[in-house]
């Protein structure tokens, strides 16, 4: 890790707990285990003080077999000041991709998707012949060399705000990135992009004649009871109660400050980042993914599984794996996945025994920003312990 990032995460971390007394949550639960109550005052001390400038609410749980804790801080709007409803759904972001990884590997263990088969024999009329090598496998561990789409929406917050209720279809995103030349030789540098999981789940209609989302549903959704997560398949419109996410950008009367980005439409992302969920929703499904009853069989292993190859930005070991990233955090492995949507930023992670789990949106007012969230950030490290 960068000096840079590891002087960021502790500048977060003594931040976070030197923001004043210890905050008495908003909502929080028993904490049983000595190692949950040694946890809480670094947690609550993150979260106090909201709103502020980077974040106008936070909704966090921690649990696994060291104890648990949750708690809330901030507001339901800016407008009403009314406290953060604890049960608010919220745009998750990336975490969507561990969906889609789980359904595919679902499909895989079924035999009905073949991770080395190529994506273009699956989808012969969408995949070019450049990418004619290009595998599942790879479209799930960002090894796949395909360049993001252009979606000529433009650089700044201001205009994606401008262009929010733009529609964008899976297939004309995939045109336009395989229409680019490749990035790397497939398998043999890593690059995070949506793009891999767009084609993932286009495979996943081909092959099941249904719609990516209604196989979540049926596959994950319906059998975890995850009631208060759905996919909405590109709608910009919240579903049921949420806590409203403001973005820091040029405002009408040229000032810059907050604006309410609740409503954004989510086709630019689809199957890689327009999950909505609670975090009691995402705690439930990470624990059960861990304990290995969403994805059954050997094919768990490969969301636990790091490609050894080197990031093409950076040059350092690649750190995604087929849904999950994985950080060394405090001495142990802590593997997950962060999202960011306009106004909100998700993390879900946990040890890899279970030991340790968390779940936290925060209402970020500079989300999908170049720096991760300062709030965010403090809950990692208060969580897990600083980067090894």
């Amino acid at each position: 890790m960068r000096k840079s990032t590891r002087t960021l995460l502790a500048a977060a971390l003594v931040l976070g707990v030197a923001a004043g007394p210890a905050l008495t949550p908003a909502f929080a639960a028993p904490r049983p285990a000595a190692a949950a109550r040694a946890s809480t005052p670094d947690l609550s001390a993150v979260i106090a003080g909201l709103p502020r400038a980077d974040a106008t609410a936070a909704l966090v749980r921690v649990g696994g077999t060291d104890g648990s804790w949750q708690g809330g801080s901030g507001v339901h709007d800016l407008e009403t000041n009314a406290p953060a409803d604890p049960a608010a759904r919220f745009r998750a972001g990336s975490v969507t991709k561990i969906f889609t990884a789980a359904t595919v590997l679902q499909l895989a263990t079924e035999g009905r998707i073949d991770l080395d088969r190529t994506a273009r024999s699956y989808l012969p009329e969408l995949i070019p012949g450049r990418y004619a090598t290009v595998t599942v496998r790879q479209l799930l561990n960002h090894t796949h060399g395909i360049p993001a789409a252009d979606l000529a929406v433009g650089d700044t917050v201001e205009e994606w705000y401008a262009h929010r209720f733009d529609a964008h279809s899976p297939e004309a995103m995939v045109r336009a990135a395989t229409a680019k030349p490749r990035e790397f030789r497939p398998g043999t540098r890593q690059h995070y992009l949506n793009i891999g999981y767009t084609i993932a789940a286009l495979i996943v209609e081909r092959v099941t004649g249904d719609s990516y989302e209604h196989q979540v549903e049926r596959r994950i959704l319906r059998p975890l009871g995850l009631r208060d997560t759905y996919l909405p398949d590109g709608a910009a419109e919240l579903v049921g109660p949420y806590n409203h996410g403001y973005q820091t950008m040029r405002l009408d009367d040229g000032t810059t400050g907050p604006r309410d980005v609740s409503v954004w439409g989510t086709s630019d992302a689809w199957a890689a980042g327009d999950l909505v969920s609670t975090t009691a929703d995402l705690e439930r499904f990470v624990r059960e993914l861990f304990a290995g009853r969403v994805v059954r069989g050997p094919l768990l292993e490969e969301m636990f599984t790091l490609p050894k190859v080197s990031d093409l930005t950076s040059g350092d070991p690649a750190a995604y794996s087929a849904g999950l990233s994985m950080k060394r955090l405090g001495g142990r492995e802590v593997w997950g996945k962060t999202g960011g949507r306009w106004g909100y930023n998700t993390a879900v992670a946990s040890t890899r025994d279970g030991s340790r789990t968390l779940v936290y949106s925060v209402n970020a007012t500079d989300a999908k920003g170049q720096d991760m969230n300062r709030t965010a950030l403090g809950l990692m490290v208060a969580a897990y312990g600083l980067p090894d």
